[in-house]
């Protein structure tokens, strides 16, 4: 299993947000980029112009989370910007052809599903996957407190992966903090994104540290 942070920008100072990115990247495995578009939810936030003037900044892989409602349309324009990873969610349909048009983008291949989805709506496409994304909050602000009945499905996702003995990383995002950390990563999970947490601590370095040393004591 693999151990990740990610720290997620949309906590981040968006007027400084290359220097930001610098004062976490030593403690970051990759970035986590949440792309709103104001109808899937209620925020709106950022789209690929963004993704492009990071990748200049940073060679951290870009896992970018797309809660909008036609992601078929953009992309192209995220790859294109330099995103390594998209996640787009089972709310909107049948995800297999935008698997496709990611696999033909050169794009890693990500699902994701809100805490109210049940985790058998997601499970059937973990062998045509990259990265299963677990939303622990409502998606569409920072901030929000932990939602733990989604470690239910998180736990049932592990067990299915592992049984299937599949490269799948499973991603957990929202209210993850040094208080929730260690039950996520019981609960099976190989990277937990980090907003607030992070990125409004006095140093983000070291409360992206704080937050992997407590998930897994001794890289254990």
């Amino acid at each position: 299993m693999s151990r990740k942070i990610a720290p997620s920008i949309l906590s981040a100072d968006f007027a400084q947000l290359a220097d930001d990115v610098d004062r976490v990247a030593s403690e970051a495995d990759l970035l986590h980029v949440d792309v709103m578009d104001g109808h899937f939810v209620p925020n709106l936030t950022i789209g690929p112009p963004v993704v492009s003037s990071l990748r200049k900044r940073t060679d951290l892989f870009l896992d970018c989370h797309l809660m909008i409602d036609n992601p078929a349309v953009l992309l192209e324009d995220f790859a294109n910007a330099g995103a390594d990873g998209c996640t787009v969610h089972i709310e909107l349909g049948d995800p297999k052809p935008l698997f496709a048009q990611m696999r033909d983008l050169g794009l890693r291949v990500g699902l994701t599903h809100n805490p109210d989805t049940p985790v058998d709506r997601v499970l059937p496409y973990v062998e045509d996957i990259d990265l299963l994304l677990f939303m622990s909050v409502n998606p569409g602000w920072g901030g929000q407190a932990f939602i733990p009945a989604v470690l239910d499905k998180l736990r049932e996702a592990r067990r299915v992966v592992d049984e299937r003995g599949l490269a799948v990383e499973l991603e957990i995002d929202g209210g993850i903090n040094v208080e929730t950390a260690s039950a996520a990563a019981a609960a099976g999970a190989d990277i937990l994104v980090a907003g607030s947490a992070v990125f409004h601590a006095d140093d983000p370095a070291i409360a992206a540290r704080r937050i992997r040393e407590t998930a897994w004591p001794n890289g254990s």
